[in-house]
């Protein structure tokens, strides 16, 4: 059975910080779909739509009718191990720092057999396992067997935490925990074995409800705050900067507001300023130091989770300068997960459908509860995914984005 992890200790600042390093990240271009599954958390295989017949490793051509018509198909990867070894050597700097590693075969039920990371609770060959495709720390897809069911404990394991998020026993900034999705986030976090909670404030002689609650999660204090002000931000990056390990982006400002429907500038201009240049003052301030510890021990420096918005894949007119300054964060933060993958650091993009807030009250339901999306950003970082679409309405905005993205938007114009 998996041995549970235990609080870390107070880092000796005599040893050295183990600088990041990458496993191969080498992939064609028809293996990235691999990867585009790993990002949303499932597993898929090409399937040939002429015979059936599913394929590993990915390809151009059908190994069994040669048919060029293969599409992604997700899969439930129930499969049987029948080898593994015990890898004790190896040439890849990343691996030789995290020996031993258990590897296997597993013959899927799907047709094809795979070679997997094997998690420590898999029995020996002859077992019945569980194949999920997960994002390695290069951010590129990689098959893992893990139990049939659960087993205490399971997420310590070490092979599956170089692949997860996981926030148990990190320390995690929230940048707005006034709001009713910080408080959530917090308590959620707390939930979730975060060993400090820091909650960011902005404007604290306002007081907010549900505030209170905050107090009384142990592990939790309250930082001074303010994503439009450069100085605050660097402040407290120069004060906390160095421990974080975890960053929750879930500082927002959101108008109700179309082009033509509200006069002037000044609304779109705070929604810039907090959505878009809040995002890259913390990237520019937090980022250097966190890229630093991208793997400094057990619990290393590993996410940056951005709360965006299902409208900045297509705007949403009723909301559309709010859709635009979600728009340029989430460009933004394709380039700051760009400039964090050699450092390790996932950067994790949450969008959201409409949040049951005020200023989505005219929206009829169903809306994301705050609670709600709390549990998602957990559960993401737990599953090490790269892009989560939380709600019922993000789901489906999705799934019609990315098969038509010009036919959502003549329905959204309507």
């Amino acid at each position: 059975m998996t041995t549970p992890i235990t609080r870390p200790k107070r880092k000796n600042p005599v040893l050295r910080t183990r600088a990041p390093t990458l496993p191969p990240a080498a992939r064609s271009r028809i293996a990235l779909g691999l990867t585009a599954g790993a990002a949303r958390g499932v597993f898929e295989l090409q399937v040939c739509e002429e015979c059936g017949t599913a394929q590993y490793p990915p390809r151009e051509a059908c190994r069994a009718c040669l048919s060029a018509r293969l599409r992604w198909r997700v899969q439930d990867g129930s499969g049987e191990l029948i080898a593994e070894t015990r890898l004790h050597h190896s040439q890849e700097l990343y691996f030789r720092e995290r020996m031993p590693w258990r590897v296997g075969l597993v013959r899927l039920d799907a047709g094809p057999s795979v070679v997997v990371h094997v998690h420590g609770d898999v029995p020996h060959p002859p077992a019945r396992v569980r194949v999920t495709s997960q994002l390695d720390r290069a951010n590129q897809a990689a098959l893992i067997a893990l139990p049939t069911h659960a087993t205490p404990d399971m997420a310590d394991d070490p092979e599956l935490r170089e692949m997860t998020c996981d926030p148990k026993f990190r320390k995690i900034l929230v940048t707005d925990g006034k709001t009713a999705v910080g408080q959530a986030l917090c308590q959620a976090l707390a939930s979730a074995g975060a060993d400090l909670i820091w909650a960011g404030v902005a404007e604290p002689w306002k007081k907010m409800p549900g505030s209170e609650a905050l107090a009384n999660i142990p592990q939790l204090t309250q930082v001074p705050l303010d994503v439009t002000n450069e100085r605050s931000v660097s402040e407290l990056a120069g004060e906390i900067g160095g421990k974080v390990d975890i960053i929750i982006n879930n500082a927002e400002y959101h108008r109700v507001a179309s082009i033509s429907t509200r006069p002037g500038t000044d609304a779109a201009r705070t929604e810039m300023d907090v959505n878009y240049f809040g995002l890259l003052r913390l990237a520019q301030s937090f980022g250097p130091a966190l890229r630093a510890r991208g793997a400094d021990g057990q619990s290393n420096a590993v996410a940056w989770v951005n709360i965006l918005s299902i409208y900045a894949l297509s705007n949403f007119p009723a909301h559309g300068t709010f859709s635009a300054s979600k728009a340029a964060a989430h460009s933004l933060a394709q380039c700051l997960r760009a400039e964090m993958l050699k450092s390790a650091i996932r950067v994790i993009n949450v969008f959201p459908g409409p949040i049951d807030d005020e200023w989505n009250q005219l929206i009829m339901p169903p809306k994301l509860a705050p609670a709600a999306l709390a549990k998602s950003i957990v559960d993401a970082l737990r599953s090490g995914v790269e892009d989560v679409y939380p709600g019922d309405v993000a789901q489906e905005w999705f799934e019609r984005w990315r098969e038509n993205p010009k036919a959502l938007e003549r329905e959204l114009a309507l």
